[in-house]
């Protein structure tokens, strides 16, 4: 659906002063602080609620057992959780915030199904709005071009695209974005490792749990209207969060007031996580690790610390 400039503007003029005007609440009416959150590592150190840790169990679909989450991937945002919503989006629409690293579901009554996610490089590359194309249950891959252009040695051997699967990166279910009747190439889907949910990753759009996208899938149908955010959409609508050495976003009132003021003027007080690169194994998909593999054997590599967290805390992967 192609919109005339004028009322492109004019939604877009409504949308920000809309959330502008909820600004004061945020969009999830999340509190200003998180007690329990290490601001160094972005663990909890409450243990998830029972009924939390139920919700990641494995899940049997048709012949593939989904691996259940391991609870200490659940902390923060990351869990599936019906919160307040007060942005102008309505009910049945997709709204992700790649900035912030969440997606929700708008729901009636001024509520929301928020999800953590996972955000690849070409998760930045879109903003704006499009709708779900297609749906797919245990999609195929094939990385794309600019993958193979930078990184060849990883993803050149993959080239031929891969079957649906617990290695395969997509996941359990994938939905696919479109605009103006042409795929944008944006994808919203599963994941063959949890550790990454909530993080930043190397290539990919946006992942979800497998259980999450399982949900997610069921409640959407071809033709629903997805909206990404820009950052400044962002930043006025969630409160203000940070990227910790760690790679995971704790909130800023974390932090003691002489490092929030740092932070502000720009000055983060630790180096920035960069995620490794790197293919997922049939035996990483059922732990949730990340393991390099020699492209040209296909073999796990004998030194894997290249894609391990040194701290122990989370490992990464596309």
């Amino acid at each position: 659906m192609t919109l005339h400039p004028a009322l492109s503007r004019h939604l877009v003029a409504a949308r920000a002063f809309a959330l502008l005007s909820a600004l004061a609440l945020a969009a999830c009416g999340a509190p200003a602080s998180r007690p329990g959150i290490d601001p160094e590592t972005g663990v909890s150190s409450i243990a998830p609620a029972p009924e939390v840790v139920a919700r990641y169990q494995s899940v049997q679909d048709v012949d593939i057992t989904i691996p259940a989450v391991d609870p200490g991937y659940l902390t923060g945002q990351n869990p599936r959780t019906e919160v307040y919503y007060t942005g102008p989006d309505a009910p049945g629409t997709i709204v992700v915030d790649p900035h912030a690293r969440v997606l929700y579901y708008i729901l009636e009554g001024g509520r929301a199904m928020r999800y953590g996610i996972a955000v690849g490089r070409e998760g930045y590359g879109f903003s704006g709005d499009a709708y779900v194309g297609r749906k797919q249950a245990w999609p195929s891959w094939t990385p794309t071009k600019n993958m193979i252009r930078r990184e060849p040695d990883i993803y050149g051997p993959l080239s031929g695209g891969m079957s649906g699967g617990l290695e395969n990166p997509l996941g359990a279910r994938a939905l696919y974005l479109y605009r103006g009747g042409r795929d944008t190439y944006y994808r919203i889907h599963g994941t063959n490792n949890a550790s990454t949910i909530g993080r930043a990753t190397s290539a990919g759009c946006i992942r979800l749990f497998n259980q999450d996208i399982l949900d997610l899938f069921e409640r959407v149908s071809a033709g629903t209207h997805v909206h990404v955010r820009s950052a400044e959409e962002s930043a006025i609508a969630e409160d203000p969060m940070v990227e910790n050495a760690h790679g995971l976003m704790v909130p800023l009132s974390s932090f003691p007031e002489d490092v929030q003021a740092q932070i502000r003027a720009g000055n983060i007080p630790w180096p920035k996580f960069v995620p490794p690169v790197g293919v997922v194994t049939p035996q990483s998909a059922l732990t949730g690790t990340a393991v390099a593999i020699d492209p040209a054997t296909g073999l796990p590599l004998s030194d894997a610390s290249a894609v391990t967290d040194p701290d122990g805390v989370f490992t990464q992967i596309n």
